[in-house]
């Protein structure tokens, strides 16, 4: 299966990103998520990370969904997927309701590859319900570092997010930063339970973050 849905992986990479081969830690992360398990992803700003989420919905059935806590990040990263051909949308509070509404009909209607998500909107009870009516490939969790009181960039919410695993204990997580110390990394696998999961690092960390 890995021979296989490695040639899938590369031929994505190529066909929608116009890339012939994977850098560095990518291809590790995409076939792990992939074949449905969990990761840990630390790689720096401009290292690719989004490739590993992106080409993973792409390969397994059904919509990824992302969280992340940036709405400007989730506009330029959707209009760049529709560009390429990859059927996408964001949810968050700029969207007038009538918007808000047609992206979640076209999610009940398997009409998406990638949903972007503020994690205030994944967190309502409505929200939680619309997903558990579609088929999902994944959850990745960008910016994951959110989870720890330690960082900067703390948000509470992200500190709820453990109930994707509770909601939906089969479908692979991946939560993703580009810095994370030791003790974010702990509180990043212990909101998120990703306990048993691989963990991978391609930047250097730097303790003062």
């Amino acid at each position: 299966m890995t021979a296989s849905l490695q040639s899938r992986a590369l031929a994505t990479l190529s066909r929608i990103f116009g890339y012939d081969q994977f850098r560095g830690q990518q291809q590790q992360v995409i076939l792990t998520v992939a074949e449905g398990n969990n990761a840990l992803v630390l790689m720096p700003t401009g290292g690719g990370k989004s490739v590993c989420y992106q080409i993973p919905s792409l390969l397994r059935d059904g919509v990824g969904i992302v969280v992340s806590p940036l709405i400007a990040l989730m506009k330029d990263q959707v209009d760049t997927l529709r560009e390429l051909g990859v059927k996408s949308a964001f949810l968050n509070s700029s969207l007038p309701i009538t918007e808000q509404r047609a992206v979640e009909q076209a999610l009940l209607n398997g009409q998406l590859d990638l949903l972007y998500v503020a994690p205030e909107r994944l967190l309502t009870d409505g929200f939680l319900r619309l997903l558990s009516q579609v088929q999902i490939a994944l959850f990745a969790i960008d910016e994951a570092h959110c989870v720890s009181q330690w960082g900067h960039d703390f948000r509470p919410e992200y500190q709820k997010l453990g109930i994707l695993a509770e909601r939906f204990p089969h479908i692979p997580r991946v939560a993703l930063t580009a810095t994370a110390d030791e003790r974010t990394r702990t509180d990043i696998i212990a909101v998120l339970q990703l306990a048993n999961a691989p963990v991978f690092i391609s930047s250097f960390d730097r303790p003062n973050i």
